[in-house]
């Protein structure tokens, strides 16, 4: 048995030394039996919490703007209100300080620093309309003391960092691209069968705006617990999933939903993946998509993930796209629907390239799949023909009329058997 890291704070279920092959990926923390938790929730946030980092306060103030523009309005705008008023209280000292300084609060003054300034609060009141520019034209600064005028350029230059500084961040607080999440989705779940013979993990991802994302892409890594062969415990070893980088087919024209393939071959990580495996397997699939917003050029990253329960084995997705008369409608209320395909095989892609010319090839799903992209397109207001109603029907009677079943291996021989009702 290998040996592991901290055996005193994590155990392995079913591990053995063969590394991931043998390794269903489940961390069981001390004392506990509960399955880990998802390190990338649906909404896109990650699970991460971050402790015992040194000179964290010290690291986050040298990178200040930052640190600005992620912190939460209420935060922002405290900070904003405490710099302007410590800059007024700060200046409203010094030009009462040299005030004081001049004798100009005796009982017979000679031409004082600042007119009209009898204490401190004139000279707070000052300061404020120095910084703002308010000019209220009563309080002035004269040519008896030149500490004075220098107070007064130094308040005006310090007074139009601060705006700049807080214009600058406000503004790219608001222009930042986060919110453009909100208006793209990916379906609930994934779902893996096979597309032009191959065994598929597929997903759809949408855009409810009409304003478009450029430069659209999208990524996907399997994050799962990995023990190496040495016995080395990685808890979140991540590896990518080919959507189509080397073809190009990653980079996206996102004007109406999508469905993301991933070809399940002999590099993919989900080679070995059977319908048995899945249901006691323990991975998190995570999902990006990347662009540029059309509206202001900044790129935004959309996540979201799929545990192994949210995988549908042997289901695709429902068409959601209709022609209508001279264009496409697109139906969201389909958009994370799916539909059985028993013709399915249960096997792994491995083991289905093994087998390959003794699997039988079922046309029943696209079939089934035309015939309600006919007829969806032509619904309106819940209003059918007749026509409609029986294509439904002989698109059903079709779906659920030929399954296959694939055995198990025995004597190294595939019995392939067509059930047709």
């Amino acid at each position: 048995a290998p040996c592991l890291c901290w055996p005193n704070r994590y155990s392995i279920v079913t591990g053995e030394q063969g590394g991931m092959s043998n390794y269903n990926g489940k961390i069981l923390t001390r004392g506990s039996t509960q399955v880990r938790s998802r390190f990338v929730k649906k909404n896109g946030q990650c699970n991460v919490l971050f402790t015992n980092m040194e000179e964290k306060h010290q690291r986050y103030l040298a990178d200040f703007f930052t640190t600005c523009v992620d912190i939460r309005w209420r935060y922002l705008l405290l900070i904003f209100c405490t710099s302007f008023m410590v800059s007024w209280l700060f200046f409203g000292i010094i030009f009462y300080t040299v005030s004081l300084a001049h004798g100009d609060f005796a009982e017979h003054p000679t031409m004082p620093c600042i007119l009209h300034v009898q204490g401190f609060v004139g000279a707070l009141l000052f300061s404020m309309e120095t910084q703002t520019t308010i000019g209220y034209g009563w309080r002035c600064v004269t040519e008896e003391c030149p500490v004075a005028v220098l107070t007064v350029v130094v308040q005006s230059i310090v007074g139009c960092i601060i705006d700049s500084f807080m214009i600058g961040t406000i503004m790219a607080k608001m222009a930042r691209p986060k919110k453009r999440n909100q208006t793209l989705v990916f379906s609930k779940n994934a779902v893996i069968s096979l597309r032009d013979g191959k065994l598929c993990l597929m997903w759809r991802v949408g855009n409810l705006r009409k304003s478009h994302i450029v430069e659209a892409h999208v990524r996907a890594q399997l994050i799962r617990s990995y023990v190496t062969a040495e016995g080395e415990f990685i808890p979140l070893e991540q590896m990518d999933l080919n959507v189509g980088y080397d073809e190009g087919t990653d980079r996206l024209f996102l004007v109406s939903p999508l469905v993301i393939v991933h070809e399940i071959d002999k590099d993919s990580p989900l080679y070995t993946l059977s319908r048995a495996d899945l249901e006691k397997d323990d991975f998190e699939i995570a999902v990006i998509l990347e662009g540029m917003v059309e509206a202001t050029a900044m790129t935004t990253q959309f996540r979201s993930s799929y545990l192994a329960r949210e995988v549908l084995w042997g289901h695709r997705f429902e068409p959601v796209i209709y022609e209508d008369q001279d264009r496409y409608k697109v139906d969201y209320s389909r958009f994370h629907k799916t539909y059985e395909v028993p013709s399915t095989p249960h096997l792994s892609a491995k083991e289905l390239d093994e087998a390959a010319n003794l699997i039988p090839r079922s046309l029943s799903a696209f079939c089934y799949e035309n015939e309600v992209a006919l007829s969806g397109g032509e619904e309106e207001d819940d209003i059918f023909d007749s026509t409609q109603i029986a294509g439904k029907e002989r698109a059903e009677e079709r779906r659920t009329s030929v399954s296959v079943e694939f055995p198990n291996i025995a004597d190294g021989l595939w019995l392939p058997f067509i059930m047709i009702s």
